[in-house]
């Protein structure tokens, strides 16, 4: 994991899976763990994380993919609580009771749509309506 956390933060990625390869990524929010769900999930399942901000939508994803452990430089209380009621080993910098918005002014979106739900599979289905609905609105 400690060679993870060095790519994560010597290459200011967001995020960086390894299972047998390690693959960076720089999206925004939860799109890149979406996109992996959606394209490649063989990837994730038994992979270990490296992610820079790690909320409840990003660690339900996380499950749900079939992740083994995860790192998070920032980490909210409700995701660590998820990971491990799901057993999922899980290591962090920094904890807070949630995860804020980009303009720091209150609570992410994502961390607020999926702070009540307890399934991973209600978190993925509301992390996809949430991105299908926030496309919409962009088009």
């Amino acid at each position: 994991m400690n060679d993870l956390i060095k790519v994560l933060h010597e290459g200011n990625h967001s995020l960086v899976v390894a299972n047998n390869e390690i693959r960076t990524f720089d999206g925004m929010g939860v799109s890149d763990l979406l996109w992996l769900l959606r394209e490649d999930s063989d990837f994730l399942r038994g992979a270990s994380v490296a992610d820079k901000i790690i909320g409840k939508a990003a660690a339900g994803l996380m499950i749900y993919g079939g992740v083994k452990d995860v790192y998070g430089s920032t980490i909210s209380a409700p995701a660590i609580e998820l990971f491990n009621e799901n057993e999922v080993t899980v290591s962090f910098d920094k904890k807070v009771p949630y995860i804020i918005n980009r303009a720091g002014d209150g609570w992410c979106p994502m961390e607020k749509a999926c702070y009540e739900l307890q399934s991973v599979d209600d978190i993925y289905h509301a992390v996809q309506s949430f991105v299908s609905s926030v496309s919409k609105n962009n088009s």
